[in-house]
């Protein structure tokens, strides 16, 4: 027996901002709201699938430092470039952190600069 990631923590100024970016992004719903304005946000089907939920929990001030921990998404409707723009679209931006303009992958930012990352599609394995 194993562990599994069940969900992610994201200190955030504003959850319902993020909440709703990155339920666009993974097409996710609101799952359950705390009455100091946590979030959690996951798959329709809830808490327990495959897919660990998010909770975008309010902070005041960012965390000092920089997150040694950052998400990974891929597109699963269409390709990285359609994707891309989607995201853009969203309110992702571009985030300039080194890259030699040979990766894969975009480095993005969601709306309170939390970086991620868009990768090639990459199929999952059964």
């Amino acid at each position: 027996m194993a562990c599994r990631i069940s969900e992610l923590v994201l200190g955030c100024r504003d959850p319902e901002v993020l909440a709703r970016f990155w339920c666009e992004v993974l097409d996710f719903v609101v799952l359950d709201r705390e009455d100091d304005g946590t979030l959690e946000i996951g798959p329709r089907e809830g808490f327990g699938g495959p897919q660990p939920t998010i909770i975008l929990s309010r902070r005041d001030e960012p965390e000092p430092g920089k997150s040694r921990l950052h998400i990974d998404v891929n597109a699963t409707d269409r390709d990285q470039d359609a994707e891309l723009e989607r995201l853009l679209k969203l309110g992702a931006r571009r985030a300039d952190i080194g890259q030699t303009g040979e990766e894969q992958w975009h480095v993005l930012a969601d709306p309170e600069g939390n970086e991620f990352c868009l990768l090639k599609a990459r199929l999952a394995a059964l």
